[in-house]
């Protein structure tokens, strides 16, 4: 499989798998190829950059390694930003205990610590067995340019 940049006539770019070159060609020239934002069928391969894997790109989160920047609509980038200042408001006074995070909270939780506001990592299953323990979380979300 082969992923292009593509591009449509009224500017919209996005990506496209194809099974190889004359796949495209072929899809294209029959109006099968169209613009998910607008619906245009007149679509053309855009320049690429090339895709050279870096130990950091192999490990980064798969939110990092979607669409760039300049592939996401406006008005997702200005909800992105929304969100990572909700989220920076959310995380303003608390301490990060990092993946401490499930012991930290029950031992606030029974009076084993002072109460104060804390943030961490926890598994899915220690997330679990939080709730279930009548302890109040808040899972945030990973955003797109974050590493936790």
């Amino acid at each position: 499989m082969i992923r292009y940049s593509l591009l449509c006539s009224e500017g919209h770019e996005f990506e496209g798998w194809f099974r190889s070159s004359r796949d495209f060609d072929a899809q294209a020239s029959a109006g099968l190829c169209a613009c998910p934002r607008c619906g245009s069928t007149s679509v053309a391969k855009a320049l690429m950059k090339p895709n050279v894997a870096t130990s950091e790109a192999r490990t980064a989160p798969v939110a990092e390694q979607g669409m760039p920047p300049s592939a996401i609509p406006p008005e997702a980038r200005a909800f992105i930003g929304k969100l990572k200042e909700i989220k920076a408001a959310l995380l303003d006074g608390s301490e990060d205990v990092g993946k401490r995070f499930a012991e930290e909270a029950r031992r606030i939780h029974f009076g084993e610590a002072p109460a104060r506001a804390v943030h961490g990592e926890a598994t899915e299953q220690d997330a679990r067995a939080l709730v279930e323990d009548g302890i109040d979380i808040l899972p945030l979300p990973i955003l797109p340019g974050e590493r936790n």
